[in-house]
C-alpha cells in the first residue's frame, strides 16, 4: 500500500525502520545527551528528545507497527546528490491516515542544519501525491504550534500552492511534550483542490506539482545517491 521509498528532485524518502535507521544511530540525533540541537529542533513538537537508546528503539518499533497496521507511513529523509549533506540523515516525515474519515495528516521533523532549504514543501508535494493520487483520500491536514513562525511560513506556502486553506485555531487540541494542553493551527487541502492545482490548466505536471515524484515499491531496487 505505502511505497517503501519516494524520490523527489532533491530528496529521497525511505521507509523508517530499525534496519534503515539503527536505534543507536538514531539516538545520536534524537537523544538529549547526544545532540546539542535536538532541544531546539523539537521545541514546538509533541515529543521530547529521547533519554536513552531504548526509547529510540521503542519509537522505531512503534513506527514499524503503524506501517504494518496501515495506520501511517513514516520515512527517513535524505538529501539527494548535489545537495549539501547528500545522503546524510536529515530527519523524518510521516503521513498518518484516518481511513474512516478519509483524511491524512502530515508531520515532519528536520535536523537544524537542513532548515531553510524548502525541504518541507518538497516532501509535502510528494505526500499529497501519495495521499490523493495513490491512496485516494479526500483530505490532507497539517498542524503547527501557534508560536512556530518558521512552520507557519512553510505550511502557508505549500497549502496555498495547492489551493488549500487555513481552517483556524483548534484550542487545547494537542498535548505538548511537557504534558500541558496546547492550541494548534490547522490547514487542509482537499483532493479536488489538489487536482485543480496540479493540472494547472495544462495537464498534470504543469501546475503546482511540476517537480518529479517517483514511488518505489518492495520489488524495486532501492538505489541511492552516493
Amino acid at each position: 500500500m505505502f511505497p517503501v521509498g519516494i524520490d523527489t528532485d532533491r530528496l529521497r524518502l525511505r521507509r523508517l525502520t530499525r534496519e534503515e535507521l539503527p536505534p543507536l544511530v538514531g539516538y545520536e540525533h534524537l537523544g538529549r545527551r547526544r545532540s546539542d540541537a535536538v532541544a531546539e529542533e523539537t521545541r514546538f513538537l509533541s515529543w521530547s528528545p529521547h533519554e536513552t537508546p531504548k526509547e529510540t528503539h521503542d519509537y522505531l518499533e512503534r513506527v514499524e507497527d503503524s506501517w504494518d497496521d496501515r495506520g501511517a507511513a513514516h520515512y527517513a529523509v535524505y538529501p539527494r546528490e548535489g545537495e549539501d549533506g547528500a545522503g546524510e540523515f536529515a530527519g523524518t516525515t510521516a503521513l498518518d491516515v484516518d481511513w474512516e474519515k478519509q483524511t491524512a495528516t502530515l508531520g515532519i521533523w528536520l535536523r537544524r542544519r537542513f532548515w531553510g532549504r524548502g525541504y518541507s514543501g518538497e516532501r509535502a508535494a510528494a505526500l499529497f501525491r501519495l495521499a490523493f493520487g495513490r491512496l485516494d483520500l479526500d483530505l490532507v491536514a497539517v498542524f503547527h504550534h501557534p508560536e512556530n513562525e518558521q512552520s507557519r511560513r512553510a505550511v502557508e506556502k505549500y497549502v496555498d500552492a495547492y489551493g488549500g486553506c487555513h481552517e483556524g485555531v483548534l484550542r487545547n487540541w494537542a498535548v505538548d511534550a511537557d504534558g500541558e494542553p496546547a492550541d494548534r493551527h490547522r490547514y487542509s487541502v482537499s483532493r479536488a483542490e489538489w487536482r485543480e492545482a496540479v493540472e494547472g490548466g495544462g495537464g498534470v505536471g504543469t501546475g503546482a506539482d511540476a517537480g518529479t515524484t517517483r514511488f518505489l515499491d518492495e520489488c524495486e531496487t532501492d538505489t541511492r545517491d552516493e
